[in-house]
């Protein structure tokens, strides 16, 4: 039987680390930033309320609605947006009330923030940081950079150079963690930052095409995160 258990599985991680030529060291890396949405934030809830409205108002099953969301994923589209596109429906009101925090997200940031800094960069309507404090982790949180705030959104690179100037961090001693290969790990990789993709939500589905969308590292979940930090 497969060894599970850390002792196990560490000398693989740091293997695959070395081979990505990703294993920071504590002096070296000063700053992990955060997307939000499917990275601390699990917006699974709002996705289905939001493609239950979309097969309503378009008259057809919530299944269909959803497969064919999938199937644009697949495709490295935003499957939800598309699909609302191809049915002709307005975009329904996005009920960040449905949103709540993964099971592992406060106690990784919790941990983490004993050794690094901590921010945030995302793509976030206004009054992220009100969000995030009632979400119980803003205290784990030294910086929030929103594009509804910045008037600049992901992947424009200028969102990422704001967040570093303002948290003083060079380039290098700075890791990107988000669900998103288009607006979190190639931005941040142009950047010059180490990155890392979180496989959760629809952001998993994305076939990487190129070396250009490879992260430094690859997690299904954001504990796994304190295996190398």
């Amino acid at each position: 039987m497969t060894d599970r258990t850390y002792p196990g599985i560490q000398p693989k991680l740091i293997e695959e680390a070395k081979r990505r030529s990703f294993l920071p060291k504590r002096n070296e890396i000063k700053w992990l930033f955060f997307d939000v949405g499917s990275t601390l934030v699990d917006e699974s809830r709002v996705y289905e309320e939001r493609m239950k409205k979309t097969a309503q108002i378009a008259k057809v099953p919530y299944e269909y609605v959803y497969e064919t969301a999938i199937a644009f994923y697949r495709e490295n589209k935003k499957g939800d947006l598309e699909t609302m596109k191809l049915l002709g429906v307005e975009k329904p009101k996005w009920n960040s009330e449905k949103e709540r925090l993964y099971e592992d997200a406060e106690e990784c940031l919790r941990k983490l923030s004993r050794c690094y800094k901590v921010g945030v960069i995302a793509n976030q309507s206004m009054g992220t940081a009100e969000r995030l404090k009632k979400l119980g982790i803003l205290k784990y949180i030294d910086l929030v950079v929103a594009s509804a705030e910045e008037g600049v959104a992901k992947p424009d690179k200028r969102i990422f150079e704001i967040a570093l100037e303002r948290s003083g961090c060079r380039h290098e001693q700075a890791v990107m963690v988000g669900d998103r290969i288009d607006n979190d790990i190639l931005p941040a990789k142009q950047m010059g930052m180490k990155t890392v993709w979180l496989k959760q939500g629809f952001g998993s589905l994305w076939k990487i095409t190129d070396e250009s969308e490879k992260a430094d590292l690859e997690i299904n979940h954001l504990s796994e995160l304190l295996k190398y930090f």
